[in-house]
């Protein structure tokens, strides 16, 4: 069984026991939370898809770490006038892993 779910402005597949980074979320590690932003499930006897959420249907996630990504640098450049700019990013995450899929 497997789920698409929407956390922040992306969207996920979601099954269980696997882990997902996503963006950051205000919860502490070892917080049980649920998601009911759930935009399809899928199994063996079939697929539901919701307009635009499945009625009922939720996902029991666990967060398990929060994190920052490796640093991406951002460089502008136009040539001939000496103009250079050099800035880095760390994005936030946070790790959860899929408990359970209800619905």
């Amino acid at each position: 069984m497997y789920a698409i779910i929407r956390s922040g402005n992306r969207q996920y597949r979601a099954e269980v026991g696997k882990f997902l980074d996503v963006e950051r979320l205000p919860n502490k590690v070892d917080d049980k939370i649920e998601i009911a932003d759930v935009l399809l499930i899928g199994n063996d006897a079939g697929t539901v898809i919701g307009q635009p959420n499945v009625d009922g249907a939720s996902v029991a996630v666990t967060v398990i770490d929060q994190f920052r990504a490796p640093k991406i640098l951002v460089f502008k450049y136009r040539q001939r006038t000496k103009f250079r700019r050099k800035r880095g990013h760390r994005q936030y995450y946070t790790r959860i892993r899929i408990d359970a899929i209800n619905g």
